[in-house]
C-alpha cells in the first residue's frame, strides 16, 4: 500500500475516535447507552442494519462464491424481503414493550429460564459464526495487501494475517464498549457509505478492464467479456443461474428455497444484532423505515459483491490480475476482493475501502 493509504487509514481511525468522544457525552443512563436513547433516526438504523450483517465476511465471501458458483448465493439476498415481515409483524411488539435487548423480552414473556437461554445461545453463535469469522476475514485482508508487515515478539515472527486479527478485534471492541449502540450506529453509517462506494468502484474499474480486452472496449464491452468468458469456463457451471437441481452438490433449489427463508426469519426478526438496531429508534415509524431501508441495501450485494467475484474470476483467466491459487489449484475464493482492491483501486481510495472494511 502507498503512503497515501496509511495516511487516509489513519485519518479514518481518528473519525472514529471522534465519533466515540462525541456519543459517550450523551450516555447518562443504561439505555443510553444501550439503545442510544432512543433517539435514532431511519436513514441511521437502516444503515447500520446493512453494515452489521454485511461486515468484511461477507465481502470476502460472496465475492469468493461468486469467483466460484456465479450468482447462485444471490437467493440469500434477495430474501431482505424477510425485513418487511420483521417490519409490520414482529417489530410493534418488540418497540412497544419497551425492552433493551431481546432475552429480556423472552423473560417477560416465558420467564428468566428462557432469557438465560438464549443469551448463552445467542452469545455462543456469535462467537462461534459471527465474531470468529469477522475477525478472520479482516486478517485476510492484512495478509493480501500487506503481505511483508510482520512483528517480531520475543523471537517469534508474527505474520500480517495475526496483526490484521488483532487489529480488527481491538478496534471493534473499543468504540462499542466506549461509545455505546450510538456509536456502533454512526460508524456503520460511514462504513455503509464506504462499502458501497468502494465496491461499486470495484465492479466499474473491473468492468472497464475486462472491455479493455476489446478494441475501443469499455464498461458495456466487459459485460459482455465476463458472460463469454464464464460460458466457457468448466470451473463456474450455469454462472448466471439461480436455480440449480435437487441433485446440485451445494445449492439444489429446494434447500436454498426453505434454508432462506427459515434462517432469514430467525437472523433478521429475532436475532439481538439485528433488533437492537430497531429499537434505538425515535419512534415506531423510524423503526420500520429502517429496516424497510435496510432491507433495500441488503439488495445490493448482489451486484457489489458477487459480480465482482465473477469479474475476478474473469480478469485472473485474461491474465490481466494474479489470484492466488487454492492447494487444489484453482482460484483462491477468499483472495479475489482484496486482490481486486489492491490492483484496481487508485492510492488512497485503497486505503479508505481497507479501513472501511477492517473497522
Amino acid at each position: 500500500m502507498a503512503p497515501l493509504d496509511w495516511l487516509v487509514i489513519l485519518g479514518y481511525f481518528a473519525v472514529l475516535a471522534a465519533v466515540v468522544v462525541l456519543t459517550r457525552r450523551r450516555q447518562d443512563t443504561s439505555e443510553d447507552f444501550f439503545l442510544g436513547g432512543r433517539s435514532v433516526g431511519w436513514l441511521a438504523i437502516g444503515a447500520s442494519i446493512f453494515a452489521a450483517n454485511i461486515g468484511s465476511e461477507h465481502v470476502i465471501g460472496l465475492a469468493g462464491q461468486g469467483a466460484r458458483t456465479g450468482l447462485s448465493m444471490a437467493h440469500w439476498e434477495f430474501h431482505a424481503w424477510v425485513l418487511v415481515l420483521m417490519a409490520w409483524v414482529f417489530l410493534p411488539f418488540y418497540y412497544t414493550s419497551g425492552v433493551q435487548t431481546m432475552p429480556e423480552f423472552l423473560e417477560r414473556r416465558f420467564g428468566a429460564r428462557a432469557r438465560w437461554i438464549l443469551s448463552l445461545v445467542s452469545l455462543a453463535a456469535y462467537v462461534l459464526t459471527k465474531i470468529s469469522v469477522t475477525v478472520f476475514a479482516g486478517a485476510l485482508f492484512f495478509e493480501v495487501m500487506l503481505p511483508e508487515l510482520s512483528l517480531n515478539i520475543a523471537g517469534h515472527t508474527v505474520s500480517s494475517f495475526w496483526i490484521g486479527a488483532f487489529t480488527t478485534v481491538t478496534l471493534a471492541g473499543v468504540y462499542a464498549s466506549f461509545g455505546g449502540l450510538l456509536a456502533v450506529v454512526y460508524t456503520d453509517l460511514v462504513q455503509t457509505g464506504i462499502i458501497l462506494t468502494g465496491s461499486l468502484s470495484v465492479t466499474f474499474f473491473a468492468l472497464t478492464k475486462l472491455g479493455g480486452t476489446l478494441p475501443q472496449g469499455g464498461v458495456l464491452d466487459g459485460w459482455g467479456v465476463l458472460k463469454a468468458t464464464l460460458k466457457d469456463s468448466p470451473a463456474v457451471v450455469d454462472a448466471f443461474s439461480l436455480w440449480h437441481p435437487l441433485s446440485h452438490p451445494t445449492l439444489p433449489w429446494l434447500g436454498v428455497v426453505v434454508a432462506s427463508v427459515t434462517v432469514g426469519v430467525w437472523y433478521w426478526c429475532t436475532d439481538q444484532f439485528i433488533i437492537q438496531r430497531t429499537l434505538s429508534a425515535r419512534n415506531l415509524t423510524h423503526a420500520r423505515r429502517g429496516a424497510l431501508w435496510g432491507g433495500f441495501l441488503k439488495l445490493t450485494p448482489v451486484f457489489i459483491f458477487l459480480i465482482p467475484g465473477m469479474l475476478g474470476y474473469a480478469l485472473h483467466q485474461h491474465g490481466i490480475i494474479q489470484i492466488p491459487l487454492d492447494s487444489a489449484g484453482a482460484v483462491d475464493g477468499d483472495k479475489v476482493f482484496p486482490t481486486l482492491v489492491t490492483a484496481l483501486l487508485p492510492a488512497g481510495f485503497r486505503g479508505l475501502v481497507v479501513a472501511g472494511l477492517v473497522a
